[in-house]
């Protein structure tokens, strides 16, 4: 592992032998944080100890062709530098040498008898341990040393006192002051020292000093002492005494005693210190004495004043001046004449002896500390005590500040006009708080309502260097910004460190001021000095963050009126598109009703898209696979002849799917080119569209029920023609122009005599008839009788080889049969001994007519919605086919994807062309003057048996299978015979004597 070093920059003299072992320590030990020398003798070790600096030494036991030891060199090293850090690591150490490297005082033994990469690991701790030992016994020298300076100070009186008051030691002053040697005073009462005895306040004010200093408090007393006259035995305090003998009498000392801890905090020790402060009392004295002529000459002035002569020489300073210029009286007398103070060329002395007194003039000057300020001098011709010219200066450099700070944040309110964002002005307010506030560390935050935090979107280079990066807050109290922006008060720090709510401990600001931008942020300015913000201060920090809220205020409004008026605009457009894309759907609804054919409903589309210039060009393509490749080939089209020009120009091959017509023919998926510039060299087809303008493209699918009649493209004559709203309204009319033309196939199939009728071998285990046959082991035969529900179809089912019984028994077990019920139980044959279908009758088989009632989706209207009528189902266990008629106005090919869809597996086994024997105006005829439900009573009659001779069910029977009551029976079939007949004899017209049997 990497040595940690304990101290920066620490030397590591190693004394190694040369020895032949795999790994050196030296070596080893120069990879880590260490300055590493390595030597191999002893001699060399001290030599170089002689000439440089180490913080520690490692030296092996014993040395090849020496005399020396490891022991002998560490006592020649303690003799250069007792405190010098030595770590022993003897090749094989034993216990006995252990024991003499502890007692010579080495700070680590370490024995390197291990694995080499241990005994660097073990002396890698060891010089730690070592280089931590030996920092701390230099630490404790220097602060002993350090000590005995003060304690040796020749100017003050020092004591060292057990926590009882006995003295433990006395400095020189000390012992000099009572003529005493250092045995004299040792163990005695500190308040019993001749020096005391002579003080006014007695052993009993040292006693109660002491007391007070080891309940761990710094006491301070002063102390007054007397002179004693040795002719009379008086002392000063005797009324005897003038007032000049008493003032060289007596001696003023102050007395500080502080208790000295030990590491649990118990006070082993008191230190006392004495110093004469007579001087100073005498000043103050002389200052109390002097304070009648202050009376005087300041009950007018209430600022600094300072006197001086003719040649400018100081001859009063008054006392208050180090409260502007940092100097005391005596500093202001040294400076020698006014001119090092205010400045050569003040004032025209010619004018001051002709008005006697000039005011207001301003002027900078220097303070101790080298802080500059703005002064407001008068200057007035007086006379006293050797004075002629009296200066009165007043501060004004807040006020100056002040004023330029409003000059500044006027600047800054000019340029806030001018932001357009919450960021600009922060960037602006952040920048020039300089200027205004004085204070180089600033920063703004922003808050975010989506998530509900403060972030930081400007600060100062003085932020980032006193605090740090400066990261987001979230609006609650755990913090300082978000603590202000909830309350929305404003608070100065004079020391933010003070705060618990202080988020980086870390951070080098003191003072700092947290003022709410009102509901848009905080803003926040510090300083790396204590007690920076003043009267002044404050009041422009508030200023200059009411000036950012106000423009904050302006944007945020402005900002709601853009939005406003873009929100405005875009409705505005929105509804000229919507109401253009209304009356388009509207011209289409009203043609799509009104066409009787396929090839309206798409002409009429198309000329409806491009009427009015709504778009450039429209058409609508089916895939032709009839020649030989696949293509898409133009049923019809909108628009100009350029368009017609277009489709002539480009390859609409389906193997060259880059068309968006063409790519939607073979994808089924919408495809939309937002500009047909983009990519202009890529795909032929586009130069082709630029030419006539074209520079957007949409093509819709037209599908309905999984099947595709086509694809309708339109062309528009400007970019990003097409939105998600005019994309959306092209899809849905691309399913309504499919479910119009499937819906006129199915018109054409109810109204065609002729058809194309194609039977499919279905091998779909999912189909309910395949399913059934299998399970039951029978044939099931559907002839087309079928009434729609409104949430599925019922179907009339004949069964052969089973009881219909069964049949039922296994439908109530698949779920896309509701229910199911027997019509009849014999078998029906005709007069030749055939079954109704044309069947041979099996031997001993059974058979019957089913009922079943199935949920959608039903295959037969999935079909019907295509116009594929279906003529016949029959499932056997082994094998399905389904028999369908297809009008000749449909398509047969696109009917047989049709039936792929709807089952999961067909094959195509024939196809024929067959003629309807009933007339169409019969069939209509038939279909509007019979309701559902008396189609449905009849049909179930006719199935059930219920027409053979002998019946075999009668009318109850029947009635009971619809649930209604025989005489709704009757009424029903009477009613249906009569139309029946009706038709027949109105429509075609038969005589009445005219036998005609009705298949």
């Amino acid at each position: 592992m990497p040595f940690e070093r304990t101290f920066d920059d620490a030397r590591l003299l190693v004394v190694e032998p040369h020895e032949k072992r795999s790994e050196r320590v030296s070596s080893a030990l120069e990879d880590d944080a260490l300055d590493v020398i390595a030597v191999a003798t002893a001699d060399a070790a001290l030599e170089t100890l002689g000439s440089h600096s180490v913080d520690c030494l490692l030296t092996a036991q014993s040395f090849p062709d020496e005399e020396m030891t490891g022991l002998d060199l560490l006592e020649a090293v303690h003799g250069i530098d007792p405190d010098l850090p030595v770590v022993l690591a003897p090749a094989d150490g034993d216990e006995s040498l252990a024991s003499e490297s502890i007692a010579a005082g080495v700070s680590a033994y370490v024995p390197r008898d291990g694995t080499a990469s241990e005994s660097v690991e073990d002396c890698r701790r060891a010089i730690e341990r070592a280089l931590s030992t030996g920092r701390a016994r230099r630490d404790r020298r220097a602060r002993a040393r350090q000590f005995d300076a003060v304690f040796e100070d020749p100017e003050t009186h020092s004591w060292i006192l057990d926590p009882d008051g006995t003295v433990r030691r006395a400095n020189e002053p000390a012992l000099a002051a009572i003529d005493a040697t250092a045995n004299d005073v040792r163990g005695r009462p500190f308040r019993d020292l001749p020096l005391w005895q002579r003080t006014v306040d007695g052993p009993d004010g040292i006693a109660e000093t002491i007391e007070q200093a080891t309940t761990g408090d710094v006491a301070h007393r002063e102390l007054t002492q007397v002179r004693v006259d040795g002719s009379d035995g008086t002392d000063a305090t005797d009324s005897s005494w003038s007032e000049t003998e008493r003032s060289d009498a007596v001696r003023t000392l102050e007395l500080t005693v502080r208790s000295v801890r030990d590491g649990t905090g118990t006070v082993e020790s008191l230190l006392a210190q004495a110093t004469d402060v007579t001087e100073r009392v005498r000043l103050e004295r002389d200052l109390r004495e002097s304070e009648e002529l202050h009376r005087v000459t300041l009950n007018n002035m209430t600022d600094t004043v300072l006197i001086t002569d003719d040649d400018g020489e100081f001859t009063y300073v008054c006392p208050n001046v180090h409260f502007i210029f940092g100097y005391s009286d005596d500093e202001i007398h040294d400076m020698g004449s006014i001119d090092e103070l205010l400045g050569p060329d003040l004032f025209d002395r010619a004018e001051l002896e002709s008005a006697g007194v000039l005011t207001n003039i301003e002027c900078s000057a220097t303070d101790k500390a080298g802080r500059e300020h703005t002064l407001l001098v008068n200057a007035r011709e007086v006379s006293i005590q050797g004075g002629t010219t009296l200066y009165s200066c007043r501060d004004i450099t807040k006020r100056k500040r002040r004023e330029e700070a409003l000059t500044a944040l006027h600047r800054t309110a000019r340029e806030l006009l001018y932001a357009e964002t919450g960021r600009e002005i922060a960037d602006v307010v952040v920048e020039d708080a300089t200027d205004v506030l004085n204070l180089t560390a600033s920063a703004a935050y922003l808050f975010n309502t989506d998530e509900n935090v403060l972030q930081p979107v400007a600060s100062s280079p003085g932020m980032e260097q006193l605090h740090g990066p400066v990261r987001d807050h979230r609006a609650t109290d755990d913090s300082i910004p978000g603590r202000v922006f909830v309350d929305g008060q404003s608070r100065f720090f004079s020391d933010v460190h003070d705060s618990p709510s202080l988020s980086n401990p870390g951070s080098d600001l003191r003072s700092a001021a947290y003022v709410p931008l009102g509901d848009h942020g905080v803003f926040v300015a510090g300083s790396s000095e204590s007690d920076a913000f003043d009267e002044v201060s404050r009041e422009l920090t508030d200023l200059l963050a009411a000036t950012a809220e106000a423009a904050l205020d302006r944007v945020e409004r402005e900002q709601t009126l853009r939005e406003r008026d873009r929100e405005l605009e875009r409705r505005n457009r929105q509804l000229t598109r919507l109401n253009g894309v209304n009356e388009i759907i509207r011209e289409l609804d009203q043609a799509l009703v009104r066409a009787e054919t396929r090839d309206e409903i798409e002409r009429a589309v198309c000329d409806r898209l491009t009427t009015a210039d709504r778009f450039s060009f429209a058409w609508i393509g089916t895939v032709d696979a009839s020649g030989d490749g696949d293509r898409l080939v133009s049923r019809t089209y909108g628009g100009a002849s350029e368009g017609r020009e277009y489709l002539d120009s480009v390859s609409l091959s389906l193997a060259d799917a880059s068309e968006p017509a063409v790519r939607t023919a073979v994808d089924r998926e919408e495809t939309v080119v937002s500009n047909v510039a983009d990519g202009l060299r890529d795909e032929p087809w586009r130069s082709s569209a630029l030419t006539r303008e074209y520079q957007s493209v949409v093509s819709v699918p037209l599908s309905y029920d999984e099947l595709t009649y086509g694809v309708l493209t339109v062309y528009a004559d400007q970019p990003e023609a097409f939105d998600d709203m005019i994309r959306a309204v092209l899809a849905e009319l691309g399913e309504t122009i499919a479910s119009a033309i499937a819906a006129v196939e199915r018109k054409h199939a109810l109204l065609s005599d002729a058809s194309t009728r194609l039977e499919f071998e279905v091998a779909d285990d999912a189909f309910v008839f395949t399913r059934l046959a299998r399970q039951a082991d029978c044939t099931l035969s559907f002839t087309g009788g079928i009434r729609q529900r409104a949430d599925g179809a019922s179907v009339i089912v004949t069964v052969d080889g089973t009881s219909p019984h069964a049949v039922v028994a296994a439908a109530t077990e698949l779920v896309s049969v509701e229910d199911a019920t027997v019509i009849s139980t014999d078998r029906r044959s005709g007069d030749d001994g055939a079954t109704r279908d044309g069947n041979s009758e099996s031997e001993g088989g059974v058979g019957g007519v089913v009922v079943v009632h199935l949920s959608r989706p039903v295959f037969a209207l999935q079909l019907a919605d295509h116009g594929v009528v279906v003529h016949r189902v029959e499932a056997t266990p082994l094998s399905t086919r389904v028999v369908v008629d297809v009008p000749r106005s449909v398509d047969a090919s696109g009917s047989a994807d049709v039936v792929s869809n709807v089952f999961s597996s067909v094959e195509l086994r024939s196809k024929q062309t067959v003629e309807r024997t009933w007339p169409r105006d019969v069939r209509s005829e038939l279909r509007e003057r019979l309701t559902e439900r008396q189609l449905e009573v009849v049909r179930l009659a006719y199935y059930g048996g219920y027409f053979e001779s002998p019946r075999e069910q009668s009318g109850e029977d029947v009635a009971e299978t619809l649930d209604i009551s025989p005489a709704a029976f009757y009424r029903h079939v009477r009613t249906v015979q009569r139309k029946l007949f009706a038709v027949v004899f109105d429509e075609i017209g038969l005589p009445a004597n005219t036998s005609h049997r009705v298949e």
